[in-house]
């Protein structure tokens, strides 16, 4: 499907296929160009602004041949039209009021989605959850704000305290919700960039091996030689439909191999940084302290050797796959339990999201600070703070904000 959108978009469709069809409704049109024939297509034809961007829009279902792709932009490149921008049709549609900018992100996430819960998230952004639920911050905002207001225009009058006071009592709820919205452990922003997790232990304790089994192919080197793992290697894994960055580590031992210990370092480090770890060890070897580690999970592999010992934990043969349904079950639940929230509020999913709201939040907490003989300084920081949130939604001059929205959006978006 090739999509036209702007005042030339009638003038291209008429000057290809003829007669423009009815409004939303689907014609079948010869398109043809200086004479010679590109394509039997569908055309559709939506007259703004009851379109997705808001201006006049034409689109084209053509066949998906290379020649008939080649022949189509040639043509619509003949007529002055030029390939659309990542994310141009979402920031016009922005623009024109008929998207938000938190439901134009929704569109790249939905685009982007791996997995199940990634596409659940994304399905509930772009049905307007997260901008209604900050677009009621705004009006309760905007409601204190009007109490600030009515306490320094009427301070004459007798009113200006009680007004001040209504004032303080809806900022202070207003910043019970946002700490509340804000102390999520990063779960939406997790699910949509994906969970890490990271694999520790010592040497030819099986990790590679639980990478390629996690895997089901051969993702990392498996050798008996201890530290064949010398920097660390990530794979994506859909795990119960949820998206995890899977990082095989350098073994961790004491070693005088300058580069194996900066493979240690890195694994440690790797570890420091993740949501979940996930410590195997050698059921046959002898017990030793991992000192400092703190795992989600204990993971003993070799259970078909002779020998083998399990202490806290699960059990797990890499050779013989036994105990390996019960470790990715066991996995599933740890990752589930971090992305997942029994609150029906929609979760915060970027970080630029969570810069706004940090910021109106200190505005809010800095207002509480006003005294009531200057409700002037509290009005302020409220107006701050409904900055902020606008910047969120673009209920404010959002033109300095499109470029770093749209500029991972794919062609045509």
């Amino acid at each position: 499907m090739v999509r036209v959108s702007g005042p030339e978009a009638g003038a291209a469709l008429r000057s290809l296929g003829g007669e423009l069809p009815l409004p939303r409704v689907a014609g079948l049109r010869t398109l043809k160009h200086r004479g010679a024939e590109i394509d039997r297509a569908l055309a559709i034809w939506f007259p703004g602004p009851a379109s997705f961007t808001g201006e006049d829009v034409a689109e084209f279902h053509i066949h998906g041949g290379r020649a008939v792709r080649e022949a189509l932009f040639g043509a619509l490149a003949d007529l002055g039209l030029r390939p659309a921008e990542p994310g141009e049709f979402s920031r016009r549609a922005v623009e024109h009021g008929r998207l938000d900018l938190t439901r134009a992100e929704a569109i790249a996430d939905l685009v982007d989605a791996e997995t199940p819960a990634q596409l659940r998230q994304a399905l509930s952004q772009y049905d307007g959850a997260l901008a209604a639920l900050y677009e009621n911050w705004r009006a309760e905002l905007i409601a204190a704000l009007a109490h600030a207001e009515a306490a320094i225009d009427f301070s004459d009058d007798g009113v200006g305290e009680a007004e001040f006071d209504a004032a303080r009592a809806g900022a202070k709820k207003i910043i019970g919700t946002i700490e509340h919205h804000l102390n999520d452990g990063r779960r939406g922003e997790a699910l949509r960039e994906g969970l890490r997790l990271t694999i520790l232990g010592p040497p030819n304790a099986g990790k590679s091996s639980l990478i390629n089994a996690l895997a089901q192919r051969d993702a990392a080197i498996v050798s008996e030689i201890p530290g064949t793992t010398r920097d660390v290697i990530e794979l994506r894994l859909n795990l119960g439909g949820y998206l995890v960055h899977v990082a095989d580590t350098a073994g961790l031992r004491d070693t005088e191999d300058a580069v194996e210990a900066e493979g240690v370092r890195r694994a440690l480090a790797q570890a420091k940084a993740s949501d979940l770890v996930l410590l195997l060890r050698d059921g046959t070897a002898p017990y030793t302290e991992h000192r400092g580690l703190t795992p989600d999970l204990v993971v003993w592999n070799k259970s078909d050797l002779a020998g083998f010992r399990k202490r806290d934990g699960l059990a797990l043969s890499l050779k013989s796959g036994e105990g390996l349904p019960e470790l990715i079950s066991a996995l599933t639940a740890l990752v589930a339990e971090r992305l997942e929230t029994k609150s029906e509020a929609p979760a915060l999913t970027r970080p630029r999201h969570r810069a706004a709201l940090v910021e109106a939040l200190a505005s809010l907490r800095h207002s509480l600070s006003a005294p009531s003989g200057q409700p002037e300084l509290f009005a302020e920081d409220l107006r701050l703070a409904l900055r902020a949130i606008g910047r969120i939604t673009g209920q404010v001059d959002v033109e300095e904000l499109l470029d770093q929205v749209f500029r991972d959006f794919c062609i045509g978006k």
